[in-house]
């Protein structure tokens, strides 16, 4: 049981804190596509009680993450190709007008906060800190649709996310990805800071764009090897 299981177990988790503790796992790439996840293991190493865990499969399943099967059980859900394009494609959409909505209606703590979070990863690409730029990088989409005060495309971002957020993480945040995503970042800042809406959300369209674009170069390389 590595230390984050252990502290789960001891704190009497909610379904809720074993779905996102299978969450981290697959992003981790400790739980792979095709994966299956045996309740029995999964309740030795959080503590959860088997109606919790399969709560927290069922979490999973309404987020794309997980495939529950009859007779089956529970595996970790793979993304096909087409599937991840239609995916970052939507996304674009919606992340692009949360964008614009952020320029239009964001108070002055939200754009502070949000231009320090961007100055924040900019350093990890010079300290080579991929795993604290992907947090960072969390918290600047999250309080950037916050700010556009759209809840409800904040929770379709969210789940349009998760199936494809494990695909490659390991190497999604290094070298040329970082750079691209930092320039990227400082455009959107630069349309938001001029007050220019529809450059923020061209701007954002085009940054989701470019992701897509580099997970596809890093399958292709991966499935030529």
């Amino acid at each position: 049981m590595n230390d984050a299981a252990a502290t789960l177990a001891r704190s009497g988790p909610t379904s809720a804190n074993i779905a996102d503790w299978i969450r981290t796992q697959i992003r981790s790439s400790r739980l792979v596509p095709g994966q299956r996840l045996v309740e029995v293991d999964i309740i030795r190493q959080t503590g959860g009680s088997r109606f919790k865990v399969r709560e927290a499969f069922q979490r999973l399943a309404a987020e794309g993450l997980v495939e529950i099967e009859e007779f089956r059980g529970a595996s970790v859900r793979g993304a096909s190709e087409d599937e991840v394009r239609q995916l970052y494609q939507a996304r674009a959409l919606l992340e692009g007008m949360c964008a614009r909505d952020f320029t239009v209606r964001a108070g002055a703590e939200d754009r502070k906060k949000l231009a320090r979070l961007a100055l924040e990863m900019e350093e990890c690409v010079d300290s080579n800190s991929p795993e604290k730029f992907s947090r960072l990088n969390s918290e600047w989409h999250k309080l950037l649709m916050r700010g556009a005060g759209n809840a409800v495309i904040e929770d379709l971002v969210k789940r349009l996310s998760t199936p494809v957020h494990h695909l490659l993480f390991g190497t999604f945040y290094k070298g040329d990805r970082l750079r691209e995503a930092v320039e990227d970042h400082r455009l959107i800042m630069d349309a938001i800071e001029a007050g220019d809406p529809e450059a923020a959300e061209a701007a954002m369209r085009v940054h989701v764009e470019h992701g897509h674009r580099f997970l596809s170069k890093l399958e292709r390389a991966v499935h030529n090897d």
